[in-house]
């Protein structure tokens, strides 16, 4: 079987192929590893952290950390703060100068252990305690001085002990108050305000008192304070023992009263010795106190009867009232 043939014959030769040649050039990164990180110096501040070059990325972006403190905003907000909180600084220290002598202040804190414990021991048993003078810095030209402070002189006044009996008064009150069943949340509140109330008109009752008998002394309205605080170690005492032995019935009783009795006498005695002092100065030729001055005998008369009035009879009604006050609040409801 013969192929038959065509009419058209075939081409002499074929056209050339035409590959497609492409219009973008892209080239292909070439991977490798990243350099290891340069070891950075240390800086003395803190701050923004070194900018990256151009064109690496996230260089715009603020890396975390304490650059807020070299910000120029913040340094003026800490400046304005700053000058704020001493200006208050100076101004409280000029006013509150100007109603409390803050160097006159320390003076009745510069104590010691042994002072304290001696001073609790005259408080309570002034019977047999010699002398009552207070002591003074001989001065360069050999006159009299400042008094020393108590670290120095057992019978200058204090404001360490009145401060702690007068604290230790509230908290001892609301405790046994407390053991009883008698506690109630106003008592604590109710307690302090009774005996700040009788303190702050006690040394008011003095002032008038000093005012009127023409009593004047330099430091006389700080050791007024201090001798008025002088009773709660003796409440203290009484409301104690008078716990213990009544076993929980409070300061009433044959044995409370006799505790009360007793207090009571060593506080009026202690008073009546230490305030002598400073109701009563020496007038006596010899003397080379400088506070020593002519006292005429009416005048005398009647500061040796604001002395006597002072120290028994207010305080007896003082000691009374703040000796009850912690048997105060509702009794223990019975469910």
């Amino acid at each position: 079987m013969q192929r038959m043939a065509y009419s058209n014959p075939a081409p002499a030769q074929s056209p050339p192929l035409h590959h497609p040649v492409p219009q973008h050039v892209s080239t292909v990164p070439q991977l490798r590893s990243p350099p290891p990180p340069a070891q950075q110096q240390p800086q003395a501040s803190y701050g923004y952290p070194q900018q990256a070059s151009q064109g690496a990325p996230g260089a715009g972006y603020m890396q975390p950390g304490f650059g807020f403190i070299n910000d120029p905003t913040a340094q003026m907000g800490f400046q304005v703060g700053k000058n704020a909180v001493m200006a208050g600084h100076d101004y409280m220290e000029r006013n509150f100068d100007r109603y409390v002598n803050v160097s006159a202040l320390k003076h009745y804190f510069n104590v010691s252990n042994s002072y304290v414990a001696n001073k609790l021991y005259i408080v309570l048993f002034p019977w047999r305690h010699r002398p009552w003078s207070r002591q003074q810095r001989i001065s360069n030209n050999g006159q009299d001085g400042l008094f020393l402070p108590p670290r120095e002189d057992i019978n200058s006044p204090d404001m360490y002990i009145p401060l702690m009996a007068f604290v230790t008064y509230i908290l001892v009150s609301t405790i046994l108050a407390g053991l009883r069943g008698a506690f109630h949340p106003e008592l604590l509140g109710v307690i302090a305000t009774t005996a700040f109330a009788i303190v702050i008109f006690e040394i008011l009752g003095l002032k008038l008192g000093c005012y009127i008998l023409s009593i004047s002394n330099e430091s006389q309205l700080l050791d007024l304070v201090a001798y008025s605080g002088y009773k709660f170690v003796g409440i203290i005492v009484t409301i104690v023992i008078s716990e213990i032995i009544n076993k929980g019935g409070g300061t009433g009783g044959w044995a409370g009263w006799i505790v009360f009795a007793y207090t009571f006498l060593a506080n009026a005695f202690f008073l009546l010795r230490s305030l002598k002092y400073v109701l009563l100065p020496d007038t006596s030729p010899n003397s080379n106190s400088s506070t020593s001055y002519t006292i005429a005998r009416s005048q005398r008369t009647r500061r040796s009867q604001f002395l006597f009035f002072y120290s028994y009879i207010v305080q007896l009604i003082f000691m009374w009232i703040l000796s009850r006050q912690e048997g105060t609040g509702p009794s223990k409801s019975v469910a």
